[in-house]
């Protein structure tokens, strides 16, 4: 690791507010603290693990109707009951990655893939730029994208959330 590394870490950790950001690979392990640090560490914190790189896309499926319908007070009635029948059945394309995320591979350029578009195993669907690499994202589900859940060129974290693909369509 670059001494530019170490100060792209240090500006990407003060860009997210975080606290502390370690980093391990093989023998080497870094340690980066924020003012902020001392005032977390009275807080119970929990740790998350980011991976630098990786080749294989976080794909789940999980039902998203809780999610995409608002919540409804006790009694009231259930108009949206097909609607979340049909999300049940939506496969998640998450971030393996922190990092921002673009639609396309150059600003001129059209997108990978939009709302409507069919996508197939292998597809690439985004990139990820983390650390001035650019990571091209691949889908690993056969579907139609229903939602893209990220504006173009915003921050993403690791798990977030990128697609949500109808497997069946």
């Amino acid at each position: 690791m670059t001494t530019k590394d170490i100060q792209e870490l240090i500006r990407l950790v003060n860009r997210y507010n975080l606290s502390e950001f370690k980093l391990r690979d093989g023998d080497f392990e870094l340690t980066l603290r924020s003012e902020s640090f001392s005032k977390a560490s009275r807080k119970e914190v929990v740790p998350s693990v980011i991976p630098i790189q990786s080749s294989i896309p976080a794909v789940q499926t999980v039902p998203v109707a809780a999610a995409a319908q608002p919540a409804r007070p006790e009694g009231s009635p259930q108009a949206g009951t097909e609607a979340e029948a049909s999300n049940a059945n939506l496969v998640e394309i998450k971030s393996p990655m922190v990092g921002t995320f673009y639609r396309s591979p150059a600003p001129e350029k059209p997108a990978y893939i939009k709302v409507g578009d069919s996508v197939d195993n292998g597809q690439v669907v985004c990139i990820i730029e983390a650390m001035k690499l650019f990571n091209e994202i691949e889908s690993e589900v056969k579907g139609k994208v229903v939602k893209i859940m990220v504006d173009d060129a915003s921050p993403v974290e690791y798990e977030q959330v990128l697609f949500l693909v109808d497997p069946n369509a």
